[in-house]
């Protein structure tokens, strides 16, 4: 195969793709005009007790208006249960009751939310007499959790297979961070969204191409598989690099999850991240400019519409371009994206397509130093420094789609299928650098590489609900299957030399395209589970049972195409995970739960090479509890998970090796008072190797995990000027090793965000104003130590602006 050429699109090419599917998209919904309250018929209206913001949606769904509003002015506030038939005004105004809000007419007939003038009305309680929310184990697994008091996080997630549940409900650790809370951060990947979890530490520095993680203390997204779920389904996001423009929530869920999301692509064992994709509710029509050091500049758009009979029908469309040099030395970026997210809302089929298109181009991408065996940490050079040459580079396009559809066979059944596929190709012009004395001087053989990575996706499965003997079931039964082909190329070129604190220019190389771009790797994952979430004692004890027999297959193929490897191997995964509520505001819960890797084959070294050994099951034993104060809740969490490993004993091969990780998590997120919200913790983790082969490295603590990380965020509405809302955000690492004798030691570091955001209207438009400066003291230090044992710069001092308005 040869390989496919990288040329290098103008932004104008860009502009002009997104621009021409935004209009195709809003050209033929924006030509029917919306209908006025006093143009829609009397209808009948059954909409439940729950959030103003969602009610509010519901209904306008429902009524067949274009209503579009700002979420802050609903935060917080509930609406009372709507049923019966009314006029449109009748229904609006019973929904608004006690808010202090109602419905605003603009010129084009369409609809926002506007304060209440009396005062006596604005002084009205946000809840109304006598209505309580609480999670309801009848609610769909379908249906996206509301957001929590604050806004930045969700009352619940996806469990893989299992659906939606509410974080009460949950026996394992769940955050699900919201659209709002991605916006206000600015987030230029979804990395910088899941950092601000204490959990979780990325270990790509600023700069890089590719995204990957620790959490819980073990590696996430640290090969050329991607590991990020979409949807719930692995195989579809994005293989590299995500960006988080088509989010409506990242969550990241806390240990192995082979049971509930199947085994992770590349054997992730200490988390799973998913994204969910943004839906059509209200009309929106959202524009955005945005800029970052040095001179990063674009701008985005967001269009939502629903339409047909009924508005049954939605379409959103999320495009971006963005460009120019980055605040690391001799870096430039330009990255594009059109997401369209299709739906359709009948009363007894729902079905949505996802089709993505990125493309990333970036001269001079970060790459992660590799310290000499034997050499001590060097200290960290400054964030802006870049080993990399203005003449290496990186191109990417990444597609991806998913079709889903859920049918309500019966009232208690539900019948559910998904397929996907994404493709990634990559041209690269870099390598990895070696630091070979104390000096900092480094060496570099700088390669030509073509990636062709394809990856797809499909399961089918039905939930029931069943119930007897004051008992509640919801059964699920899901069948899977995940397939990737990685293919690939390369040609080196020659070395040379550089320094970290004083990087030299080096002359360009042209190096060749590689000849050939052949298979390497081929990877297929089949599986079946079943699992069961009994309710009972009125919602005060909830169990979750389930098991998936797993079957893993691998063949890895020569530079010549044949195959020289194959592995043929299946497992069963358990979990059990209980809840318990000994009143309505405390969760304690508790797990056992496993993940998958593929074992290992004995090398040829080995006295018996060529062995294969079954998948190795990591196992994970959890207990927890939850604390809702109301507008806060607060969560501790302690947990043990060991992993082995395969390793080479006395000239034979064996899976006895063990990584045992022991932590406690503690963690907050919500409101305090009414102009102060919250989210962060922190996680204290005991990483060590339980079980090697050698004495200098039994009992030491693993590669990339500090013993102490630490993570908060705070916002802080300013009294005295209404819109104004001051941020920040902090966080600390401890010291950390990059080998697993320990001793290279990377120093421990502790950096600041802060930031600025304002909310007002342009002439009677919505407008957000938000302001950052990243890493605002300054400070240099190495963030980190990969898998591998590189080391991982931190970002610089930067500075993100950005300006939106609402249509």
């Amino acid at each position: 195969m040869t390989a496919m050429p990288h040329p290098r699109p103008t932004p104008l090419h860009h502009a002009v793709r997104i621009a021409v599917l935004g209009l195709a998209l809003a050209g033929p919904v924006a030509s029917a005009a919306p209908a006025t309250l006093d143009t829609v018929p009397v209808q009948s209206y059954h909409l439940p007790a729950g959030p103003l913001g969602r009610a509010l949606s519901g209904f306008a769904v429902h009524a067949g208006i274009a209503l579009s509003f700002d979420p802050a002015m609903t935060e917080g506030l509930v609406a009372a249960p709507l049923a019966g038939s009314y006029p449109a005004p009748e229904a609006a105004a019973r929904l608004l009751a006690g808010s202090g809000l109602e419905l605003a007419a603009r010129a084009d007939g369409s609809y926002t939310l506007k304060k209440s003038l009396p005062a006596a009305v604005q002084a009205a309680p946000a809840t109304l007499p006598g209505v309580t929310v609480t999670a309801s184990a009848e609610a769909s697994p379908g249906e996206l959790p509301d957001a929590y008091a604050g806004g930045q996080i969700a009352r619940g997630g996806r469990l893989g297979m299992l659906g939606n549940v509410d974080v009460m409900n949950a026996p394992f650790h769940l955050t699900s961070f919201t659209a709002q809370a991605i916006d206000n951060q600015q987030a230029a990947t979804i990395a910088d969204v899941v950092a601000r979890d204490p959990s979780v530490r990325s270990t790509a520095p600023s700069g890089d191409v590719a995204d990957s993680f620790f959490i819980r203390g073990f590696a996430i997204g640290d090969n050329n598989i991607g590991e990020i779920a979409f949807d719930g389904l692995y195989g579809v996001a994005p293989n590299y690099r995500l960006l988080p423009d088509y989010a409506e929530r990242v969550e990241v869920l806390k240990g192995p999850a082979a049971m509930i999301y199947g085994m992770s692509p590349n054997s992730g064992v200490g988390g799973s991240i998913n994204v969910v994709p943004k839906r059509a509710g209200a009309d929106l029509t959202r524009v955005q400019a945005d800029y970052a050091s040095a001179s990063q500049a674009g701008a985005r758009i967001d269009l939502a519409r629903r339409f047909g009979s009924d508005r049954a029908f939605g379409a959103r469309f999320n495009g971006s371009h963005r460009g120019g040099d980055t605040a690391i030395d001799n870096q430039s970026r330009k990255s594009s994206l059109g997401a369209l997210a299709l739906d359709y809302q009948g009363e007894r089929l729902r079905a949505t397509l996802d089709l993505i298109d990125q493309r990333d181009n970036v001269d001079a991408p970060s790459r992660r130093p590799w310290p000499g065996a034997g050499l001590a940490v060097p200290r960290a050079p400054g964030g802006r420094t870049n080993l990399t040459q203005r003449w290496e580079w990186y191109d990417s396009r990444e597609r991806s789609a998913l079709l889903r559809a859920d049918l309500e066979a019966h009232e208690q059944l539900t019948l559910f299928a998904s397929a996907g596929t994404a493709q990634s190709d990559v041209g690269r012009l870099f390598n990895t650098p070696s630091i070979v004395n104390a000096a900092g001087d480094t060496s570099v053989v700088p390669t030509r590489a073509a990636f062709d990575v394809q990856r797809s996706s499909a399961s089918a499965g039905l939930r029931a609900r069943l119930a007897g003997g004051g008992i509640k079931h919801q059964l699920t039964m899901e069948w899977s299957r995940y397939e990737d082909r990685l293919a690939m190329g390369t040609l080196a070129g020659r070395a040379y030399t550089s320094n970290l604190y004083a990087p030299v220019v080096q002359p360009a190389q042209d190096v060749a395209a590689p000849a050939a771009v052949t298979k390497r790797s081929a990877n297929r994952l089949g599986g079946v589970a079943l699992a069961d979430m009994l309710s009972m004692f009125d919602e005060r004890l909830q169990v979750m049972l389930g098991l998936r027999r797993q079957t893993i297959r691998s063949d890895t193929f020569g530079a010549a195409g044949a195959t020289t490897a194959r592995y043929d191997r299946s497992a069963v995964t358990p979990m059990a995970g209980v809840v318990f509520k000994p009143w309505r505001q405390v969760s304690l819960y508790a797990n056992h739960t496993g993940g998958l890797s593929k074992g290992d084959s004995a090398p040829d070294t080995a006295v018996n090479a060529g062995e294969a050994f079954a998948p190795y099951k990591a196992r994970q034993q959890e207990i927890g509890a939850r604390l809702d104060h109301g507008s806060l809740v607060t969560s501790v969490s302690l947990f043990q998970i060991t992993r082995p490993s395969g390793q080479l004993t006395a000239n034979r091969y064996a899976a006895d090796g063990e990584q045992r990780n022991r932590g406690i998590e503690v963690n907050g997120y919500g409101k305090l008072g009414k102009d102060v919200r919250l989210f962060g913790g922190a996680s204290w983790t005991d990483a060590e190797l339980v079980k090697t082969n050698s004495a200098a490295t039994l009992g030491k603590t693993a590669v990339g995990v500090p013993t102490l990380h630490v993570t908060m965020s705070g916002e802080w509405d300013v009294p005295l000027l209404a819109g104004l809302t001051l941020t920040g955000a902090l966080q600390h690492s401890g010291a950390q090793y990059a080998n697993q004798a320990n001793t290279q030691r990377l120093d421990g570091w502790t950096t600041l965000d802060m930031g600025a955001r304002y909310r007002t209207t342009a002439p009677g438009k919505p407008v957000v104003l938000r302001a950052g400066v990243r890493n605002a003291t300054g400070k240099h230090y190495w963030a980190g130590a990969s898998t591998w044992g590189t080391l991982i710069a931190g970002a610089p001092r930067s500075v993100v602006l950005s300006a939106g308005v609402d249509f």
